[in-house]
């Protein structure tokens, strides 16, 4: 199906073009095309970044606004930023039943998509009226199947790729946790659906947490393995640890081991999330899950080899660090100092670490 798809984006290969103004015909104009001449080539750098540019609540203390977000963009080019992974929130967007309000991500798609930055859209959480709380599976799934149905097929000519929740193998994200079983249903549902609406748009997995090779072995023995395009994870180590590279690597190598068993080993790896607070100053407030946090100067030096040595595990594509920029006060831990700018919209050290190694990319031959 997807290779009819693609097939109908240019039929005849030996003409690079269906339209003077739309190359590869998918709805985009050339000149807000971020790879006007076949979507499916998105430049292969593997430079992303998580960023919650979808916040605008007093729960987040109101992180983004219009005007901020354009000043996000200039930052995100600066960086050679060419990914960004936030949530299309299910009670944002529907928060009635059958009421969709998309003001706001109209403007972030629009923004995003003139500036040339590709969208990895998150199909998350439950709406208030769906489940008994956010992090609860929809009760009925075809209430989040109609969700889904709807985004997709607004912006099935701007977003090419769609991840299903986010870390549904976390207690804190998916309630209860049972082996992935409804999570995996959810997943088939959604991906049959997607791929309906647009034949060309590509499937996540939800991120699942570290190690990840128990959720993914559960999710193919619940019959999940032809229900996803691109496995990603959340190799989250702490880099104060002398190991943290060859920790990456033994997580790495046990998903290999494990899409090798279901004979499931041509499917990309994408680190989905990734990183480690950068604070000024070590205290007791201001850890992580990981422990003690680095300070931003160590931060910048993770930032440096995430780029350089991880990129050269086997079939790892992207990595999206997380965050573009940091919080107030949301996690009150390490985790609000997360990004490669504060708050303040200053710079860390692993802005400029970030950027370097950007910048010194070299596409592969």
């Amino acid at each position: 199906i997807e290779r009819q798809a693609i097939s109908t984006l240019n039929q005849d290969y030996s003409k690079p073009r269906r339209h003077d103004n739309d190359f590869d015909g998918d709805g985009v104009l050339n000149e807000f095309d971020p790879s006007p001449y076949d979507w499916r080539e998105i430049g292969y750098e593997p430079f992303g970044v998580l960023s919650f540019l979808h916040w605008h609540h007093p729960w987040n203390n109101y992180k983004y606004n219009e005007e901020t977000l354009k000043k996000t963009v200039k930052i995100l080019k600066d960086l050679g930023i060419s990914f960004v992974r936030f949530d299309f929130l299910w009670d944002d967007i529907e928060p009635r039943p059958g009421e969709f309000q998309f003001r706001k991500y109209d403007f972030l798609v629009d923004l995003l998509t003139e500036n040339q930055i590709r969208i990895l859209g998150i199909l998350d959480y439950s709406a208030s009226w769906a489940a008994p709380d956010w992090n609860y599976p929809p009760t009925k799934i075809g209430d989040f199947l109609s969700f889904v149905s709807v985004v997709i097929t607004r912006y099935k000519d701007k977003i090419k790729y769609w991840e299903v929740w986010n870390e549904p193998d976390s207690p804190f994200y998916w309630k209860p946790q049972d082996d992935m079983k409804t999570y995996s249903e959810l997943l088939k549902h959604t991906y049959r659906l997607a791929k309906k609406i647009d034949p060309s748009c590509k499937v996540l997995l939800g991120g699942l947490i570290p190690p990840g090779i128990y959720a993914l072995q559960n999710i193919y023995r619940n019959g999940g393995k032809d229900y996803f395009d691109i496995i990603n994870i959340h190799p989250f180590v702490n880099p104060l640890y002398p190991n943290r590279i060859k920790t990456v690597a033994v997580m790495h190598k046990n998903l290999k081991r494990i899409m090798d068993k279901f004979n499931d080993s041509d499917k990309k790896i994408w680190f989905t999330e990734l990183g480690c607070p950068g604070v000024r100053r070590p205290e007791r407030t201001n850890t992580w899950w990981e422990g003690k946090s680095p300070v931003e100067r160590e931060q910048a030096l993770w930032v440096k080899e995430v780029y350089s040595k991880l990129l050269k595990l086997e079939d790892v594509e992207k990595i999206f660090w997380a965050f573009l920029r940091d919080n107030k006060k949301h996690f009150k831990s390490g985790v609000d100092y997360f990004g490669l700018i504060r708050w303040n919209f200053s710079k860390k050290p692993a802005y400029e670490a970030y950027r370097k190694c950007s910048r010194s990319f070299k596409l592969p031959n």
